[in-house]
Formats: structure tokens, C-alpha cells, sequence
């Protein structure tokens, strides 16, 4: 399956005139410039952790992220109150498995998550979701050791237990349902050496999903804008540090133009 800049584009303009709400509950490593870009794509982002009021929020989200990044019991707990309240309401559940296969309480506690609450979408390297499958399998923390190809049959299986839609992300990203695998081909090397772009890309996989229920072609758009927003953010860095500072005002100001100039067939 393919997709086009056109729906790309469609999407980018439904999220800017609906705003929909993202709630993230992410880790605090990432939090300023996951919101950042939420806010400059048009969505708009919470952060909202305590356990308390978790369920209230996801009340009045239309997608909820769980990212697990800085894992704390207190946490944990609500995570799995949010998720089971998003799936009470139908909303989108994007989980992000950083650094799963790294310890044993981060493994089994993102397969427990995976367990209970079957996310719409799944998105992580390489490692992270051969690790959602395979017990002998570990990574180094955030960094996959693996090209991003090497998981695709763990995606095939997570989404035949789960439903869930597969977005691997690397080099090459790959996109993998029930019908179809979706190749986008759109980034720039010097996107792994920013810390938390690979958590932006799951946020935004919340904010194309909030508006666009076939979520293999939410997760495909979300991805696409990342690479290609990280493409135009390059020309103008001198290293990590203003590519992240581009990277925000590109997604701001991102045209139907610059998609279908840059997109990668």
C-alpha cells in the first residue's frame, strides 16, 4: 500500500482546524519538546500523569499516549487507569515501548500494557518491538541496534495478536497492519542524535490518529511529516541542537507545498 501527499496533506490541514487534544502521559525527559511539537503540528498537547486525575483527562482527549520512557510504579498505575478509561471511550491508544528488551521491569511492564489494553497503535525501533515478542531479545536503551526491516515479522505478529497497527521506525520507517505494509522512506540522519524525536514521532502518531480512524494511514502521515519536517529542519541546523529548534518551527509552518516537493515516493 502507498500513500500520497495529498492524504498526507489532508490530514495536517484537519489536525490545524480541529485541534485535537492529545493527552501524553510521557516521560519527563521529553515532555517540553513532545508538547512543542504537538503544538506546532495544530494539535493540542496535556501532559498529565498523576493517577488522580488520569482518567478525568482522558475523559475530554481524543487520543491518548503512553510512552514509557521513565518508568515509577506511581506511573504505571496510571497508565493502565488511562488506558483502560480510553478504551471504555474508543480513543486512539498509541504506545511507545522505549527501550524495551533493556531490563526485565521495563520488558514486563510494557507487555502487561500491551496486554491489557491492545493500542491502536504500536511505535517503536527496530529492538524495541522484537523485544515486545521475543524474550532472549535486548537493547541498549532508546538506540535500536537493529535496522528498522529486521522487526517486520514481529510486527506481523503483534498485530495478528493485538490488532494493533505497527509503526517501526528507522532509516526506513515501516508501517505494518492487518492488509498492508506502508514504506516511508522521508528523515534525515541526524534526527537519532536529537533525544526525544523518536517520542515526538509517537505523540504525533496520536494527533494524525485522533482525526483519521484508519490509523495504518495515521501512523503513515504522522511518519511522513516527521521526515519530511526533519529533512527541510536539517538544511538550516549546524548540528542537533538547531535541527530540534528547526525541527519545531518547520512543523509549524510545514505547506502542502514543501509535502509534495519533499515527499519520497
Amino acid at each position: 500500500m502507498e500513500i500520497n501527499p495529498s492524504g498526507i496533506w489532508n490530514d495536517l490541514d484537519t489536525i490545524r482546524k480541529n485541534t485535537p487534544l492529545v493527552h501524553n502521559i510521557t516521560n519527563y525527559v521529553v515532555m517540553n519538546t513532545t508538547a512543542n511539537a504537538l503544538l506546532a503540528l495544530g494539535a493540542s498537547p496535556v501532559m498529565a500523569h498523576a493517577e488522580p486525575e488520569v482518567a478525568d483527562m482522558v475523559n475530554i482527549a481524543n487520543a491518548l499516549v503512553i510512552n514509557i520512557g521513565t518508568l515509577s510504579d506511581p506511573w504505571i498505575n496510571a497508565m493502565f487507569k488511562a488506558a483502560a478509561r480510553a478504551k471504555e471511550k474508543n480513543i486512539p491508544i498509541i504506545l511507545d515501548p522505549v527501550g524495551a528488551g533493556a531490563t526485565e521491569y521495563r520488558t514486563g511492564t510494557v507487555r502487561k500494557l500491551l496486554q491489557a489494553s491492545s493500542p491502536s497503535i504500536i511505535r517503536g525501533n527496530a529492538s524495541e518491538i522484537m523485544a515486545l515478542c521475543k524474550d532472549d531479545m535486548s537493547t541498549k536503551g532508546v538506540d535500536s541496534t537493529n535496522a528498522s526491516d529486521v522487526a517486520i515479522e514481529s510486527a506481523r505478529a503483534l498485530n495478528s495478536e493485538f490488532k494493533s497497527v505497527v509503526c517501526i521506525t528507522g532509516e526506513i520507517d515501516y508501517i505494518i497492519s492487518k492488509d498492508s505494509l506502508i514504506k516511508v522512506k522521508n528523515g534525515h540522519s541526524m534526527m537519532p542524535r536529537v533525544t526525544g524525536l523518536g517520542c515526538t514521532a509517537s505523540a504525533l502518531c496520536g494527533a494524525f490518529a485522533a482525526i483519521n480512524p484508519a490509523y495504518n494511514m495515521a501512523a503513515a502521515h504522522a511518519m511522513a511529516v516527521m521526515g519530511i519536517a526533519g529533512e527541510l529542519a536539517a538544511k538550516n541546523a549546524a548540528g542537533p541542537a538547531s535541527l530540534q529548534l528547526n525541527f519545531i518551527d518547520t512543523l509549524y509552518q510545514l505547506s502542502e507545498k514543501q509535502i509534495q516537493e519533499f515527499f519520497i515516493e
